[in-house]
C-alpha cells in the first residue's frame, strides 16, 4: 500500500468550541497538526447560530501556519443546522468539514453537493475528515471509507463516548469495551488508504492517562489522535512521531537487510522488518532508499 502523506501530518487534531471566540484565537499556539473549530457537540441547540457567525467570523482573521489543516465540524446530516453550517463554512478558508456519525455514502454525496451549490469547485472536493462513532457507522466502516476515499474524505476518527452511548454500554477505564471498535475503525482507514485519528480522553488535565491512551493507539496502528485540549498537543505529537532511537534502529535495519536478509543485534532481518522500518522513516519525514 503507498505511503499517505496526510496519514502522516495528522498527528494531532486539536477541537474547540465553535462559540468561543476567544479560544479560536489561540488555536495554534500548541502546535496541532489541524484544528477543528467544533459546532457539534461543543455547542448547545441554543447557541448553534451564533456559533456558526462566530465561526466565520474568527476564520477571517485566524493566523496558522500554511500546513496546519483547518476544518468545521458541522452539524449531523439531517439535523436543522446541516445545511446552514455547510454554506457557512463553504464560504470561508476552511478546507472542509468534519463530519460527525458517518453511516451512509450518500451522506457524503450531499455534503459535497452542498459545497458545489455554494461555490465550490466541483473538480475540488471538500476536506472531509469522517466521524465512526456509531454502531451502525463502525459495522460498516470498511465500506464507507473505501467509497469516501474518492469523495473528499482523508481521514476517519473514532468517537469511541458516542459508540458506546449508541451501544447502550458503559465506559471503563480499561476500555476493553470499544477496543474491537477502535481496531476495526484503524483497520478500515488503513485499507482505504486513509488517516486514522484515535479517540477522546477526556481528563483534559491527566496527562499520563492521555500518554498511556495514545501509546495504545499507537499499538493499534493509528498514526494520530484527537485532542480536547491544547496540553494534549504536544503528547500526541510526541507519541506519534518516532523517536530518535527508532529512527537510528530503522536505519540500522534496512543497512542490515541490504543484501536480502541480514542480521542485526543478533536477530533475524526479513521483509516485514524492512517494511517496518520504512514506515517508521516515512512518519518521520525521512526518505528511504529504494
Amino acid at each position: 500500500m503507498p505511503d499517505n502523506p496526510d496519514i502522516r501530518a495528522l498527528r494531532s487534531l486539536l477541537f474547540v468550541p465553535g462559540s468561543r471566540a476567544d479560544m479560536i484565537a489561540k488555536v495554534g499556539r500548541s502546535g496541532p497538526d489541524g484544528v477543528v473549530l467544533d459546532l457539534e457537540d461543543a455547542v448547545a441547540a441554543a447557541d448553534k447560530d451564533t456559533a456558526r457567525d462566530t465561526v466565520v467570523e474568527a476564520l477571517d482573521t485566524l493566523e496558522l501556519p500554511a500546513s496546519t489543516l483547518v476544518l468545521v465540524r458541522v452539524n449531523v446530516p439531517g439535523s436543522p443546522w446541516f445545511a446552514d453550517d455547510v454554506a457557512a463554512v463553504a464560504a470561508t478558508r476552511a478546507a472542509g468539514v468534519v463530519l460527525p456519525k458517518l453511516e451512509r455514502t450518500d451522506q457524503l454525496a450531499d455534503l459535497q453537493r452542498l459545497f458545489v451549490a455554494h461555490g465550490r469547485d466541483a473538480a475540488d472536493p471538500a476536506v472531509v475528515v469522517a466521524g465512526l462513532e456509531t454502531a451502525l457507522g463502525v459495522a460498516d466502516s470498511r465500506e464507507l471509507l473505501a467509497a469516501g476515499a474518492a469523495m473528499g474524505v482523508i481521514a476517519a476518527y473514532f468517537g469511541a463516548e458516542d459508540y458506546i452511548a449508541d451501544m447502550g454500554g458503559r465506559r471503563t477505564a480499561e476500555g476493553t469495551e470499544v477496543l474491537y471498535a477502535r481496531s476495526r475503525v484503524a483497520l478500515a482507514a488503513r485499507l482505504a488508504g486513509l488517516a486514522a485519528l484515535d479517540q477522546v480522553v477526556v481528563a483534559v488535565h491527566d496527562d499520563a492517562a492521555f500518554l498511556a491512551d495514545a501509546e495504545q493507539a499507537r499499538a493499534l496502528g493509528y498514526p494520530g489522535k484527537i485532542c480536547l485540549h491544547p496540553e494534549q498537543v504536544a503528547l500526541a505529537n510526541r507519541v506519534f512521531t518516532p523517536s530518535a532511537e527508532e529512527i537510528a534502529h530503522a536505519r540500522a535495519v534496512l543497512a542490515a537487510s541490504v543484501d536480502g536478509v541480514g542480521l542485526l543485534n543478533g536477530e533475524m532481518i526479513d521483509d516485514v522488518h524492512v517494511r517496518m522500518a520504512r514506515a517508521t522513516l516515512a512518519r518521520a519525514g525521512e526518505p528511504t532508499p529504494s
